[in-house]
């Protein structure tokens, strides 16, 4: 009954607005196959032509084609054609199937390479609309939510294979290389109004970066660190913020989750900006020393971003030769009574802290060292601690 009442409804038949329409014209390839052999040419010639309306609606062309060279603009001209280039980039494309919307993709690429050049060369001052269009198109393209990996992060199952794991790769590394190229290149252009960029390149827009280093792409993950680095080094307001917001990370992965694919790319950022610090040290920098840094010798992983670590903290002793008593404390304190990989690394790190130590505070963990843990361990490191121990001896007995 229900049945035989809608039937009696008359349908409207929908209306496509223009974008649909074009889509879904590009999309069909029943239609191409059916022409003729005659009709390849102009088949191919409409492809090209539905490909630069797919990727770029009419609608948002602001004021010029862009498709055309800049070299054929004037200079007057070049921040529109930018905005329209830009703007045109803004449309993204499934990467998971190859064979999907290949021209479509070519010819973003290209135009993606064509705005790398024109940026690079800093021929012309970026106006505030070039400057927003730029952040969008590197928002648009580059903030997406990872899907679910297919296997455990690696720096969080702990394994012994964390580091022989095969990095997996994003299939959309074509064109993210070169947006992250251009991000780069932007923002270390001489023709960037630094107070009109920081309205654009915000908290918001941080805080979604530094989301992207859980990427389990490396060359990601690369891209990411270099372009973070020039940020905080240019955006002076914006650096205690990304200071902060790692802390975040850090001491989220230490407490909660102990999976993160980009904790040796941030700690290698912390690196550089440690060495940057003022003397005396800052009392929020001894804070994030002692409650951030020292605590990520806890997890399992430590192995894969060790040696980034223990970098940081001998910059910090360097720069506080005091902290190297309140590092030896943590390491006693987090000591990995039953991983002896762990034990190599804790002990490694602690000869290395000697080397530098005063003698004022070797006092202070002088009894802690040689009568708490270090000594339990070396029952399971004496082939660690022979070595040195019998080649001392050796040599006295050979004097």
């Amino acid at each position: 009954m229900l049945k035989q009442i809608l039937s009696k409804i008359p349908r409207r038949t929908p209306r496509l607005d223009s974008g649909e329409s074009i889509q879904s014209a590009s999309g069909s390839p029943d239609g191409a196959q059916k022409s003729g052999g005659g009709n390849s040419s102009s088949a191919r010639s409409n492809g090209l032509r539905r490909a630069s309306s797919v990727v770029f609606p009419a609608s948002v062309i602001a004021g010029i084609e862009p498709l055309v060279p800049f070299k054929d603009v004037p200079p007057s001209e070049k921040m529109n054609l930018l905005v329209s280039k830009l703007s045109l980039c803004c449309v993204t494309f499934d990467f998971t199937d190859p064979g999907k919307n290949t021209m479509e993709k070519d010819v973003k690429r290209q135009i993606l390479i064509e705005i790398l050049e024109f940026v690079a060369s800093g021929s012309v001052r970026f106006t505030e609309p070039a400057v927003l269009a730029m952040c969008r198109m590197c928002a648009i393209n580059l903030f997406r939510v990872f899907p679910p990996s297919y296997r455990s992060h690696s720096t969080g199952s702990g394994g012994e294979n964390d580091n022989h794991d095969d990095p997996k790769f994003d299939p959309a590394w074509s064109h993210l290389q070169v947006v992250y190229d251009i991000l780069l290149k932007f923002v270390t252009s001489s023709c960037l109004d630094i107070k009109v960029a920081k309205k654009y390149i915000d908290h918001a827009f941080i805080l979604r970066l530094l989301d992207l280093f859980d990427s389990e792409d490396p060359r990601e993950r690369e891209c990411l660190k270099t372009a973070l680095h020039r940020i905080y080094g240019k955006f002076m307001v914006h650096r205690p913020f990304i200071r902060k917001s790692i802390s975040s990370i850090f001491y989220r992965f230490v407490f909660e989750t102990e999976k993160h694919n980009g904790i040796a790319e941030l700690l290698e950022i912390f690196g550089s900006v440690i060495s940057g610090f003022a003397l005396p040290l800052k009392e929020e920098h001894k804070i994030f020393f002692s409650r951030v840094v020292i605590p990520l010798h806890k997890p399992k992983s430590l192995g894969v971003y060790f040696q980034q670590l223990s970098y940081c903290i001998m910059q910090f002793i360097e720069k506080e030769p005091r902290l190297a008593s309140v590092v030896i404390k943590g390491l006693l304190k987090y000591w990995p009574i039953t991983n002896s990989q762990k034990e190599v690394m804790f002990l490694s790190e602690i000869e290395e802290i000697l080397e530098t130590i005063n003698t004022v505070e070797f006092e202070k963990v002088m009894v802690p060292l040689f009568c708490g843990s270090v000594v339990a361990s070396t029952a399971s490191t004496s082939r660690w601690l022979r070595g040195p121990f019998s080649y001392g001896t050796m040599s006295k007995s050979s004097a």
